[in-house]
Parts: structure tokens; C-alpha cells; sequence
């Protein structure tokens, strides 16, 4: 099982999101500046995110991106399911074909951790996530940088 950098910078674009739904929708500038994760790979993640509908596009100005449901509605599992990010551990890919076409001595072990894996990441939602204290001094982190970032920028802006 590997969990690799498609799935996380995704479930970290969609809480990025759920954290600031009430600002209506969220440019992928905006979540590239935050995370820091290239514009493009948001790009290719969220083509991804739409059509397995858990984020709708916004056109037009004040368009963007936000979440198809609730944050309640969502967990991590859908999210890391939707840009084809595997939660299996076992060799096989679970097919039971590990050790020369057969199951191997540990194919059942890495299975019931995959099915583990997969129920734990079902049961947590965006919502969960927002609700954390954690994660809520992160996100007042980055918006204060990023509001200092755009205040240096505007001022660089005038000068010139």
C-alpha cells in the first residue's frame, strides 16, 4: 500500500476547500498559493475530483471551484478513490496471484489491512477534518501568510 503524492496533495486541495467554502468558490491559484502545489497538477487532479463529482467549476468571475456536497458528505477514501490512488497492500494488487499464480503466505494479512485501510478512510469526512483544532491553526497559518504575501505584493505593485 502506498498512498502517494496524488492522493494526499488531492485530499489536501479538498480540505483546503471544505475550509473555505464560505468564501464561495476557490480559484486553484488560490489552493496552489496555500499548499503550495503547482497549478497544473491541481489542474490534472481536480479533472479527476469532476468527474467523479465531488467538486463543481464555477465559470466566469468569482469562478473557481467547490465542494458537489456538503464537507459532511465526503471522505478521504472518495477523495484518494477518485484520482485512482490504490489503498491495497497486498503485492497482487488483490488478486491472490503473488507467490507463482497462488496466494502467497501473507496475501490474507495485507488484505485485511487494505479492507482496514479503506473502512478508516471511509469513516473520516471533510467535515471531521475541518472540526479539528490541528488542523484549524494550520489553515489560520496559511491564510495570515498568504494575506501577507498578497499585502507585499500589492505594495511592490504601487512602488513600481
Amino acid at each position: 500500500m502506498r498512498l502517494t503524492t496524488k492522493g494526499r496533495y488531492a485530499v489536501t486541495a479538498m480540505l483546503d476547500l471544505a475550509l473555505h467554502e464560505d468564501q464561495g468558490p476557490i480559484t486553484l491559484a488560490d489552493i496552489s498559493q496555500r499548499q503550495g502545489v503547482s497549478i497544473s497538477y491541481l489542474e490534472q487532479l481536480f479533472a479527476k475530483l469532476r468527474r467523479c463529482r465531488l467538486v463543481e467549476s464555477v465559470r466566469g468571475p468569482g469562478g473557481g471551484y467547490r465542494l458537489a456536497g456538503g464537507p459532511a458528505a465526503i471522505s478521504v477514501a472518495q477523495i484518494v478513490e477518485a484520482v485512482n490512488d490504490s489503498m491495497d497492500a497486498t503485492r497482487c494488487l488483490g488478486r491472490g496471484d503473488c507467490q507463482q499464480g497462488e496466494v502467497c503466505l501473507t496475501h490474507h494479512l495485507w488484505s485485511d489491512l487494505s479492507d482496514r485501510l479503506h473502512q478508516f478512510l471511509s469513516d473520516i469526512s471533510l467535515a471531521d477534518l475541518v472540526s479539528r483544532e490541528d488542523i484549524q491553526r494550520v489553515r489560520n497559518r496559511q491564510d495570515r501568510a498568504g494575506a501577507i504575501s498578497s499585502q507585499t505584493v500589492s505594495e511592490l505593485q504601487r512602488i513600481i
